[in-house]
């Protein structure tokens, strides 16, 4: 019965990581096989539940068992085909465990009324996730004043920086760096009471409270709150009520020096849909924004996640997909979760091939960066090989490309040929910018971002990078 009762728990945790759809779809009959010092295995239904949960939801069941059994170092799963009988005592209905729990929960609820107004809120809405901190969130150069300004933030609440606004594009880990800003705040301050939410479950708070008439204890649940996290504030556009009651709470919290912290998907001076006064609230504190990592940073962070995982990803191909998964992180572990799932599910390795022919399928772009790479024998010896290279492609003189004229003819294969320092032989910045003709490291880093750009829309010059690739074994 000891399986039984971890089992409940570990299922417990699962339902408030996993949607609901998500565990009812997935999670079907399940039971524990064996508890031993470094493992835990599962009894499930089928292959497919066996296959699903394994490439979907792999590291949310360990971490939910390890909160139940913190020594399991590794989770495996086994098709039991005798899970369905009606005698087997240890096996869970998942859907009936998800009803019952969600009754449980209510029931609970109920009960705890009695509770501060700041338990009550946290049970009704999601708080900061332990697994995001500001130790394992990577930093790279577009990203630095905003981790800057949340480490001081998280070392000096309500007095640095407050409110501090962070705009950026999507999928740039903003839920890492507030959730873990709110992490490190608890951290250091053990009394301190932080909160994390988003607009749109504000706005569901808020709407209850205005059916239940009871807006003043709205009111008073955020005032007992030292941290306040508001995430995705855009969705709070032609809200006008909701967002005049997110003004009378920031009031309230900014006058009691408590920290605030939005983040939105633009600048302050471009928030047209909101109210005027709420919006010049915003302006009060520092406005920081993120922008898209570059090469080396997506390489570094495809590396990490694959760590995580405990995957092993050969070089090439970490390389192949940092050049070419250019948008954002949340795409770099998409395709990092494809990977995963296909060689978890048939056995197959990644490699150069089957990732080029993997992103062309999912879209990411027509003619990939190195996706007609052969198997030859490098010939670079040093940066002069690259630039004879370009040189001979583009049929221009070697001292057009390492001059300063900055005429097209001359700028393109220039930047071509620092891409290619950077990308193909981790040359830094600075030590480019002195190749060619003693620019600074700014300009280098400039250079190769403005071509990135460039190759998103010219297909042309994307195949004809491929072509001096080919040439050169690169």
């Amino acid at each position: 019965m000891d399986k039984y009762y971890k089992l409940k728990n570990i299922l417990g945790n699962l339902t408030e990581v996993i949607k609901k759809q998500d565990f009812l779809v997935y999670f079907r009959k399940i039971s524990i096989l064996e508890i031993t010092q470094d493992e835990v295995v599962f009894w499930v239904v089928s292959s497919f539940m066996k296959d699903n949960i394994e490439a979907k939801f792999y590291n949310q069941i360990k971490e939910a068992t390890q909160r139940e059994v913190p020594d399991v170092k590794m989770i495996s799963f086994q098709v039991d085909k005798n899970i369905e009988t009606p005698s087997n005592k240890n096996v869970i209905d998942c859907t009936k465990f998800y009803k019952d729990n969600s009754k449980e929960s209510k029931k609970t609820y109920k009960l705890q009324n009695s509770l501060t107004s700041m338990d009550q809120i946290i049970s009704q809405t999601k708080t900061v996730n332990e697994r995001y901190t500001l130790d394992n969130f990577i930093v790279w150069s577009d990203n630095q004043l905003a981790y800057s300004a949340c480490d001081a933030v998280s070392k000096n609440p309500g007095r640095s920086y407050n409110p501090l606004y962070i705009y950026w594009d999507v999928g740039l880990w903003k839920t890492h760096l507030l959730q873990g800003t709110g992490n490190e705040i608890l951290k250091k301050f053990k009394d301190k009471k932080v909160f994390y939410t988003t607009a749109d479950k504000f706005i569901t708070e808020y709407v209850s409270n205005v059916r239940k008439r009871t807006i003043e204890k709205l009111r008073q649940k955020f005032t007992e709150i030292d941290v306040l996290i508001i995430d995705d504030v855009q969705f709070l556009a032609k809200k006008e009520q909701t967002q005049n009651e997110l003004y009378n709470i920031f009031n309230l919290l900014y006058d009691a020096n408590k920290q605030i912290i939005i983040s939105w998907d633009r600048p302050p001076k471009d928030l047209t849909e909101l109210e005027p006064r709420l919006k010049s609230r915003f302006e009060w504190g520092i406005t920081v924004d993120i922008g898209k990592p570059d090469y080396e940073t997506r390489l570094a962070i495809l590396q990490e996640k694959a760590r995580e995982r405990e995957f092993m990803i050969p070089q090439e191909v970490a390389e192949f997909i940092a050049a070419n998964v250019t948008e954002n992180i949340r795409e770099l572990e998409w395709v990092l979760n494809q990977i995963i799932a296909e060689y978890e599910l048939d056995g197959t390795s990644p490699s150069l091939a089957r990732i080029s022919a993997k992103l062309k399928k999912l879209s990411f772009t027509s003619d990939l960066l190195g996706a007609n790479k052969t198997i030859l024998k490098t010939t670079i010896k040093s940066y002069e090989d690259i630039i004879e290279a370009v040189s001979k492609h583009f049929g221009i003189e070697k001292e057009g490309i390492l001059g300063e004229n900055r005429k097209k003819e001359f700028m393109i294969p220039r930047q071509v040929a620092m891409y290619l320092l950077k990308t193909k032989m981790n040359y830094t910045y600075e030590r480019i910018g002195n190749i060619f003709s003693g620019r600074n490291h700014a300009a280098a880093l400039y250079s190769c971002n403005k071509l990135e750009q460039i190759l998103k829309k010219d297909k042309t010059l994307l195949h004809e990078i491929n072509v001096i690739r080919d040439g050169i074994g690169i």
